[in-house]
C-alpha cells in the first residue's frame, strides 16, 4: 500500500523520456525521476521508493533513503532558517520543514534537533516537530522484562539517558546500567529491564541472560588463550574497563568470571585471572 512519507514498492506502469511513472494505487500514477530511475527496468518491475510532495506540492517518487519516515524520531540538522521555520536535512533532495509553531524552542542554523517526523493534515505536507511528548503514546505500557526495544537515546538526564522505545515511549538507561558513551539521536538496541508501578520505564542495554553469559565465556576463553593464559581483569575491576575492554556488562563478566572458575577452567587472583 503506497503511503505518503513512507517507503513503499511499486510497480512501474509506463516509461518516459524524463523518468518512469510508478503505480501508487489510490494516489494514481507517481514519477521517479529519470536520476533515480533503475538501469535497465522495464514495465512490470517494482521499486521500493519513498513518497513525499516536491516544491510544487506534487507527490513523487525517490530512491533516496531519508533518515525517517513519518511517524519516526530522529536527531536531524537545521541547514537553514527562514519566515516559516527552519529546513532540516533528513537525506532528500528537499529539505524537511520544521514549521515555528512545532518548535520547542527557536531553531538555530547549524544546531541539530531531536524530531519527530509527521504529515500535517491541514495541507498534508511532511512536517518535523521538537516537541516530543506531544507524540509520544501516553497509555500503559506492556512489556515485558527483558523484551528487546529499539531505542533512540533522547537526552542526558541527572539519573542517566532519557531514550525513546520503538518510537512510542519514554524510558530511562540509568547511569548505573551505561557503560558506553552515548549519544543524543543515536539509535541502538536495548532490553526493558523493568516496567514500573509509576509507569516508568527502566531499560538496560545489554540482558545479563544465561545465552549472552555462554557467548561471553566462550569469548573470553579465547582471549585467554590469544594472551598465553593471563588477562589483568577480575572480579574488582571498575566496569567502565570492563565494558571499553569487552563490550559486556560488569554483570555478565562477573558471572562468567564465576561460571568459568566453577568449572575449574580458570582461576582468579589479585593481579588478575589465569588460564588453568
Amino acid at each position: 500500500m503506497a503511503q505518503l512519507g513512507k517507503h513503499s514498492t511499486l510497480e512501474i506502469v509506463k516509461i518516459v523520456d524524463f523518468g518512469v511513472y510508478l503505480d501508487a494505487k489510490d494516489f494514481g500514477q507517481v514519477l521517479l525521476p529519470k536520476k533515480y530511475q533503475p538501469k535497465d527496468c522495464e514495465v512490470g518491475d517494482k521499486v521500493k521508493v519513498f513518497l513525499y510532495l516536491d516544491s510544487k506540492d506534487m507527490l513523487i517518487a525517490t530512491t533516496q533513503r531519508p533518515r525517517a519516515q513519518v511517524g519516526e524520531f530522529a536527531y536531524l540538522k537545521a541547514i537553514a532558517t527562514s519566515r516559516v521555520g527552519a529546513f532540516l536535512d533528513w537525506g532528500l533532495d528537499k529539505d524537511l520543514l520544521l514549521p515555528f509553531a512545532e518548535q520547542k524552542r527557536p531553531a538555530e542554523e547549524g544546531r541539530s534537533y531531536l524530531v519527530y517526523v509527521h504529515v500535517n493534515h491541514a495541507d498534508e505536507r511532511i512536517v518535523a516537530s521538537t516537541k516530543i511528548d506531544r507524540y509520544l503514546d501516553k497509555t500503559p505500557a506492556h512489556y515485558k522484562s527483558g523484551e528487546e526495544v529499539k531505542l533512540i537515546v533522547a537526552g542526558k538526564t541527572d539519573l542517566g539517558y532519557k531514550a525513546i522505545i520503538n518510537n512510542e515511549h519514554w524510558g530511562l538507561l540509568h547511569n548505573s546500567d551505561v557503560f558506553q558513551a552515548l549519544k543524543v539521536g543515536q539509535k541502538i538496541k536495548g532490553f526493558i529491564k523493568q516496567v514500573r508501578r509509576d509507569g516508568k520505564i527502566d531499560l538496560v542495554l545489554q540482558q545479563g541472560n544465561k545465552q549472552e553469559m555462554d557467548k561471553f565465556s566462550t569469548t573470553l576463553l579465547f582471549k585467554l588463550k590469544q594472551a598465553d593464559g593471563f588477562l589483568p581483569f577480575h572480579d574488582k575491576t571498575d566496569a567502565a574497563v570492563i565494558y571499553e575492554s569487552f563490550g559486556v556488562s560488569k554483570k555478565v563478566f562477573k558471572k562468567s568470571l564465576g561460571g568459568l572458575f566453577k568449572q575449574k577452567l580458570i582461576s582468579i587472583d589479585t593481579d588478575g585471572i589465569r588460564l588453568i
